[in-house]
């Protein structure tokens, strides 16, 4: 490729903060719960690398498609993979796509298409490099960018606004749909690499879970993760993810506590999967308990009904009965308002008619 920023090059990171910066030369847009993507086109060569460097075009042709239908052929964008499933984003979905098998991966994007949410501009597409330009600047060409691109259908104008208050109203109406909001200096250049320039936001919330099973740790026979699981309107245990912030002290006795409990089934409903081909044998394997301990965990994100990251274990609850760990704790999710796309016509290359956003700034293109 002949653009003016390597395939390799950094993509600029977010520093996690306790609360959203607020004064007027701060930009507030929505944090997707997808997979990071700087995007380079030059002439017919498409190229997709991940926020660590690695090459996505394989895993996902289908936003290489979107790509090469673009009126601009020369040009590096900073966005988002996502891929909708049933009105809502699917972290999931985005993990199956990365499989060795080439007839997997089409298969997978012929019944979940991916589409590319866009939020910065590096490579214009007359090929000046805009790195050097403030944010404000960049966006200003982003927004006229994405306008050009009227028979693209599948890609996405990120929002972006200036008002604090709204920002944060997203992480209510939102809910689920949103990974927390990203904070950004319209006043800096893009600082590949680094995260002066960029802050994450992410609410904090704590659920009460009953311990339906345990892993060992890799290492040794003890307790190594807590399996921790909420019950359903059925009245049925659904496995939701897991802690493993335990103290090295505590682990000796903890472990013949669990040891004590373990009896099958452990989950009623759905249960922890096995071995895959991210894990060993061992690390696939777990303990199924009797479900009669509570945990208080600290969470940042839940959907797909599960905790999308490892959880903070708070307190154990011996005052709280297991049968009121319920899924209804939990906040009410956004019902896939998070994205204008997914209200999104089938692809097609006509240019279809405009759609209304559910959210005020987000631009559809198709």
């Amino acid at each position: 490729m002949t653009l003016p920023l390597p395939p390799d090059y950094a993509p600029m990171e977010a520093r996690l903060v306790a609360a959203l910066p607020s004064g007027p030369l701060w930009r507030y847009e929505p944090k997707w719960d997808g997979f990071r993507c700087l995007a380079f086109r030059d002439g017919e060569a498409i190229d997709l690398r991940s926020k660590s460097g690695q090459p996505l075009a394989r895993y996902f042709p289908d936003v290489a498609a979107i790509l090469r239908e673009l009126a601009a052929t020369r040009f590096v964008l900073d966005g988002e993979i996502v891929i909708p499933v049933e009105r809502r984003l699917s972290f999931e979905a985005l993990q199956l796509r990365l499989h060795p098998a080439e007839s997997r991966v089409r298969m997978l994007a012929a019944s979940h298409p991916a589409l590319y949410v866009v939020f910065d501009l590096l490579v214009a597409a007359g090929g000046e490099a805009l790195v050097e330009a403030p944010f404000a600047e960049r966006r200003r060409a982003l927004e006229a960018f994405v306008a050009a691109q009227q028979q693209a259908p599948g890609l996405l104008l990120s929002p972006n606004v200036a008002d604090r208050a709204e920002a944060l109203g997203w992480l209510d109406a939102l809910a689920g749909d949103i990974d927390g909001i990203v904070a950004k200096r319209a006043d800096l250049p893009y600082l590949g690499g680094s995260r002066d320039g960029m802050q994450k936001y992410k609410v904090r919330r704590t659920a009460d879970c009953v311990v339906g099973g345990f892993r060992y740790g890799s290492r040794d026979r003890l307790v190594g993760s807590l399996l921790l699981g909420l019950y359903d309107e059925a009245g049925l245990l659904d496995h939701v993810g897991f802690t493993a912030t335990l103290g090295a002290s505590e682990k000796p006795a903890l472990t013949r506590r669990l040891e004590a409990l373990v009896a099958p089934p452990g989950f009623t409903g759905r249960a922890p999967g096995g071995p895959s081909r991210w894990s060993s044998e061992r690390s696939g394997e777990w303990q199924p308990l009797r479900p009669e301990l509570v945990v208080e965990v600290r969470y940042d994100h839940f959907s797909e009904g599960r905790f999308r990251h490892g959880t903070t274990l708070q307190r154990w609850r011996p005052d709280k009965a297991p049968l009121q760990c319920g899924f209804d704790q939990l906040p009410q999710t956004g019902g896939g308002r998070g994205l204008a796309l997914l209200e999104l016509p089938p692809r097609r290359r006509k240019a279809p008619r405009p759609r209304r956003n559910p959210i005020p700034g987000a631009a559809v293109i198709g």
